[in-house]
């Protein structure tokens, strides 16, 4: 019997693909540490702890697009290869060797485009997530099983479960994008976490802030992009009738637990969390900015009359340079005085950072359990 030229073209493409997804992960690995850890004056030492992982993602993925495969893999491939491009060009940029990083005024400029293409790595390669277990395991929070699909929907239509993109491509502003739990069941109640990105970030990668520990624990994940560059601290507020428009939207198609609607976000997302959650008609029953402050807008809207019982848990860095941590505690005694129940959370070795390890407590701490969960 004659070899199979084009199964043994798909057996070295099989073994290059071997190579590269563990050194896929270890870049995507490498970017959920530096990113809870990003510190101005640590970006170096971050640099020297990424560029290994870099330099052997780079060798695979370099492996992998030379190994030529058929068409019956394509589906596979594809999504593999561009996840590698994305982590590969987020890994560049971080590590000062792309000419937008060298030519940028603003080296944290290159530091935030990084983040975004490390984002953009994990939602080419989450739709392989049940073909290659690695991922699956990477895309839920540690210690915990990936979810598994009770049934298939019974109800005609699009299937109920997975990731939804409404108008919030990477160039758009003002969408959404949705992630539902795999094993969603419309039999049940199911609680939602509003995450807002902060300044000039979007939705569509933000979410992944939130994915692991959502998935694990069964929650939505409702992540919004602002109408403009970053969300409606000054002037009209465009976002919040959007931000009430997308969560009856939600509502009206999934069956989300009214007593159980988290609204968090970073940085300006945080400040706006707090805007909007003490805003008249807000129906958030808890509220946990991370890195944000106290915006004055709350003391014109009155909301600060309308704290009283707010649990809100608020997040901050004692490293933060944007918004000092004593900004933190100013707001935070504001809303206690105010009748608000609030937890203030500092933590030690955050800067102006994602704390990614409290989002489980969070969500502990959110469906009712007690304030130190």
């Amino acid at each position: 019997m004659e070899d199979d030229p084009g199964a043994e073209r798909d057996a070295l493409f099989l073994d290059a693909v071997g190579r590269l997804g563990p050194a896929l992960l270890g870049v995507l690995a490498g970017f959920d540490h530096l990113q809870r850890h990003l510190h101005p004056p640590e970006i170096e030492r971050l640099r020297e702890a990424l560029r290994p992982a870099a330099d052997r993602l780079e060798a695979a993925w370099q492996a992998a697009r030379e190994a030529d495969h058929s068409e019956a893999l394509a589906a596979y491939a594809q999504p593999l290869l561009a996840s590698a491009r994305h982590a590969s060009r987020a890994a560049e940029l971080f590590l000062g060797d792309s000419p937008m990083a060298e030519g940028s005024p603003d080296p944290l400029a290159a530091v935030l485009a990084a983040g975004r293409e490390h984002c953009r790595a994990q939602a080419a390669i989450f739709p392989l997530r049940e073909a290659l277990p690695a991922f699956d395991r990477y895309f839920v929070e540690a210690g915990a099983e990936p979810p598994v699909r009770f049934a298939a929907p019974t109800s005609e239509g699009p299937d109920p479960a997975g990731l939804f993109n409404a108008s919030n491509d990477p160039d758009r502003r003002g969408g959404f994008t949705l992630f539902v739990p795999e094993n969603y069941d419309e039999s049940r109640a199911w609680p939602l976490v509003t995450a807002l990105h902060g300044g000039f970030g979007h939705g569509g990668d933000f979410l992944w802030t939130w994915l692991r520990e959502a998935r694990a624990r069964g929650w939505l994940v409702l992540a919004p992009t602002s109408q403009a560059t970053t969300w409606s601290m000054l002037g009209p507020d465009r976002d919040g009738p959007a931000l009430d428009s997308m969560l009856a939207y939600v509502e009206g198609r999934w069956n989300v637990d009214p007593d159980r609607l988290l609204l968090t976000g970073l940085s300006d997302g945080g400040t706006y969390a707090l805007l909007h959650g003490l805003g008249e008609g807000s129906r958030y029953s808890a509220l946990a900015p991370v890195a944000g402050v106290l915006h004055p807008g709350n003391l014109a809207a009155g909301n600060l009359e309308r704290a009283r019982g707010k649990r809100i848990r608020w997040l901050h860095g004692a490293l933060d340079w944007m918004f000092p941590l004593e900004r933190a505690r100013q707001g935070a005694a504001a809303l206690r005085e105010a009748g608000a129940e609030v937890e203030l959370i500092e933590i030690a070795d955050l800067s102006h950072a994602y704390p990614r390890e409290q989002n489980g407590p969070l969500l502990k701490w959110a469906s009712g359990d007690s304030p130190g969960a």
